[in-house]
């Protein structure tokens, strides 16, 4: 068997397969990532909701929130509000969409530590943040009018929070990532292949000295 696998190895068509073969198997399926695509949803192997993160990042925030009681605000809910509700204390979740808000929902099983708020985005939907005050270990920043979102959620963040942003490798948003900046946060990037999609982007730990994450 050895053998013929290096012959189809010298072969560039057969090699070229071979390895796409085993990026399947080795990667791809055991990540979920053959069954999200599939599904056109967040998923792992099992079928379990997980974050539209990247996989580097996912890997990343599951070790940081082992044995812990985070408070989370999240703007932009889905499977991540599924996930994280088995992970931290609490959560709220801000959804602009009605027809995903009713989706989502329907998934949330009571009695449930989520809070979860549907608000308009012509509306005060990214003021919604506004009405706490150093609630929170962690703030999510996935959904629409990030920049006003990011303005004005540092005062509902705790002390030693932490910021997760995804798509943070898009430069529409570059007024928010310098916002955060001059607020005096540093970055960790994680950039590759997540769920669903076949290209990379980028998902993004925002953070200060002696914060929740330990890093």
């Amino acid at each position: 068997m050895n053998i013929i696998k290096k012959i189809f190895r010298t072969l560039s068509f057969s090699s070229s397969i071979i390895e796409t073969y085993f990026l399947f198997k080795k990667h791809l399926k055991p990540k979920g990532w053959v069954l999200s695509r599939y599904l056109y949803q967040p998923v792992d192997s099992d079928g379990q909701p997980i974050p539209w993160v990247t996989y580097a990042s996912l890997h990343f925030i599951s070790q940081k929130l082992e044995n812990t009681s985070f408070n989370i605000f999240e703007y932009g809910s889905g499977n991540s509000t599924l996930w994280l509700s088995k992970r931290v204390k609490y959560i709220i979740s801000v959804e602009h969409d009605a027809n995903y808000y009713e989706i989502i929902k329907n998934k949330i099983k009571l009695p449930s530590n989520i809070t979860y708020i549907l608000s308009d985005i012509k509306n005060d939907y990214s003021k919604k943040v506004l009405d706490y005050k150093d609630e929170f270990h962690i703030i999510i920043i996935d959904g629409r009018d990030r920049i006003a979102c990011t303005k004005n959620c540092l005062n509902a963040l705790r002390q030693d929070g932490i910021i997760i942003w995804d798509n943070s490798d898009r430069e529409k948003y570059q007024e928010a990532y310098d916002f955060l900046s001059n607020a005096g946060f540093k970055k960790i990037d994680f950039k590759g292949l997540g769920p669903i999609g076949h290209v990379e982007w980028q998902t993004s730990v925002f953070y200060k000295s002696n914060n929740c994450f330990n890093i």
